[in-house]
C-alpha cells in the first residue's frame, strides 16, 4: 500500500502533527496548579488537591456552539467561536458552585486548514484563560466525507469542583429572595437557527451589510459578539454570606436554549414561583431588531433568546445589595430583575411588562 494512501484519501497526518505544534503556545498560557502533564499523552492528568481543594465535588459539562458556527464559517471569522464553546460550558458548572478547573475540545472538519483551526483553537484558549481553567487536551478529527470542505463543528468538555459543604442546588431558595439579573454580550450561542432564517429572508441583507442595530460593524461581526464568561466574578461573588452563614447566593441560572421562560425555572423548588419584571432593563438593540424583522412576539422571545440576561442570581434579600455590589465591581452590569414568591398555581415562572417593555 503507498506510504500517502491515507492523505489520498483526504486525512493527513501530517497536517495534524503540525497543528499539535501550533497550538502549543496558546495552551501554555491557560496552564494553572494542578495541572500534572503537557499535551501528546493518550490522556491528560490533573491534581485536584493541588488546586486548593480539600472535599472536593467534581461537576462536569459538555456542550457546542449550535448552528452560529455556520456564520463563523461563512464570514471567515474564526477567532472567537472558541470562546463560545468555552462559555457554554464553564458558565454551566459556576452555577452550582464549581470552579472550572480543566477543558478539552472536540475540533471536527473534512479537510484540516491549519490557519482555521489554530484561529479556532487560540479561541478556545482565550476563553480558558478568562475562565481561569486549563486547556489539558482535545481532539482534532479529519473526517472527509461527513464534513464539506471548509465546514467543522466543536465541542468542549469541562470539569469543575467544589467543596461539598458549598455545592449550590438551589434548595436554599425561599420566599422573598431577590433575583438579579447579569448582562449579556447579546445572543451568546442560542436561537441561531432563528437568527439565520431572518437573516436568509430578510431582502438586501448579507453578513457583509453594516449591521443594523449597531454601528461601525458588519452584521457578521455583530452576530459573532462572544458569550459572555460569568466564572470569576460569580465566584467572587460566592464568599458573600448570609446570616445563616451559608453563601448568600441561593441559586443560580444560566440563561441558554431556552431562554429565559425555561432556564430560571430549573432551580425553583416545586413551592415557589420566580417572578421577573421585564421592565427592569432595556432590551438591548440585537433583540429589538430580531423581533422586529423576524414578527417574533414576547413569548417567542422569552422562549428563545436570552433577551439581555445571560445569567440570573437568586440571593437573600438582605444581601443582594451586596452581592450586586461585588458583581459590578468585576465590570458585570446588574439589574434587579425580580423575586420569589409563594406558588399559588402551577407556573414556576412569571414575566411580567414582556409586552410593554420588550415592544420594538
Amino acid at each position: 500500500m503507498k506510504e500517502n494512501a491515507y492523505k489520498e484519501a483526504g486525512v493527513d497526518i501530517e497536517a495534524g502533527a503540525e497543528l499539535v505544534e501550533r497550538i502549543k503556545p496558546h495552551v501554555r498560557k491557560t496552564q494553572r496548579d494542578g495541572v500534572m502533564s503537557g499535551l501528546g499523552g493518550f490522556g491528560a492528568f490533573f491534581d485536584v488537591k493541588q488546586a486548593g481543594f480539600t472535599d472536593p465535588v467534581l461537576v462536569s459539562s459538555t456542550d457546542g456552539v449550535g448552528t452560529k458556527v455556520k456564520i463563523a464559517i461563512e464570514t471567515g471569522n474564526h477567532d472567537t467561536i472558541g470562546i463560545d464553546l468555552v462559555a457554554m460550558c464553564v458558565n454551566d458548572i459556576v452555577v452550582q458552585g464549581a470552579e472550572p478547573l480543566f477543558f478539552l475540545d472536540y475540533f471536527a472538519t473534512g479537510k484540516l486548514e491549519n490557519d482555521m483551526a489554530e484561529a479556532v483553537i487560540k479561541g478556545v484558549a482565550d476563553g480558558c484563560e478568562t475562565a481561569g481553567c486549563a486547556l489539558i487536551g482535545g481532539e482534532t478529527a479529519e473526517m472527509p466525507g461527513v464534513y464539506a470542505a471548509g465546514d467543522y463543528d466543536l465541542a468542549g468538555f469541562t470539569v469543575g469542583a467544589v467543596e461539598r459543604n458549598a455545592v449550590i442546588t438551589g434548595e436554599h431558595i425561599s420566599e422573598g429572595d431577590v433575583i438579579l439579573g447579569m448582562a449579556s454580550n447579546g445572543l451568546h450561542s442560542n436561537g441561531y437557527s432563528l437568527v439565520r432564517r431572518i437573516v436568509e429572508k430578510t431582502v438586501g441583507l448579507g453578513y457583509d451589510s453594516p449591521a443594523p442595530f449597531r454601528n461601525g460593524v458588519s452584521l457578521g461581526e455583530a452576530l459573532l459578539t462572544p458569550t459572555r464568561i460569568y466564572v470569576r466574578p460569580l465566584l467572587e461573588a460566592l464568599r458573600c454570606k448570609d446570616k445563616q452563614n451559608r453563601a448568600a447566593i441561593h441559586g443560580m441560572a444560566h440563561i441558554t436554549g431556552g431562554g429565559l421562560r425555561e432556564n430560571i425555572p430549573r432551580v425553583i423548588p416545586d413551592t415557589l414561583c420566580a417572578v421577573i419584571d421585564a421592565g427592569a432593563w432595556d432590551l438591548p438593540p440585537v433583540f429589538k431588531w430580531l423581533a422586529e424583522e423576524g414578527g417574533l412576539g414576547a413569548e417567542d422571545m422569552a422562549l428563545t433568546f436570552n433577551c439581555g440576561i445571560g445569567m440570573a442570581v437568586i440571593c437573600d434579600a438582605r444581601s443582594a445589595e451586596e452581592v450586586g455590589r461585588i458583581l459590578t465591581a468585576q465590570g458585570e452590569s446588574v439589574y434587579k430583575i425580580g423575586r420569589v414568591e409563594a406558588r399559588t398555581g402551577t407556573d414556576s415562572i412569571r414575566i411580567d411588562n414582556m409586552d410593554t417593555a420588550w415592544k420594538s
